[in-house]
């Protein structure tokens, strides 16, 4: 993440994407705002074809509490 913090502020970045850091952390742009620690994606569970990996991951609050 501290590299594309970097070619953003240098403007040399055209697009970034954030598909796998969208899917692990629900609450991306949250954490972004707040600085916070993102959860890890788990590659494994990518295109499994059940809910598992897509919508279990928590949102920082409930990360916490766990």
């Amino acid at each position: 993440m501290k590299k594309v913090t970097q070619l953003l502020k240098k403007g040399t970045a055209d697009l970034v994407a954030y598909g796998r850091h969208f899917i692990a952390n629900p609450d991306l742009v949250y954490r972004f705002k707040n600085g916070l620690e993102l959860n890890a994606y788990d590659r494994d569970t990518f295109y499994g074809g059940d809910a598992r990996g897509y919508i279990d991951y928590p949102v920082y609050e409930e990360r916490l509490s766990a």
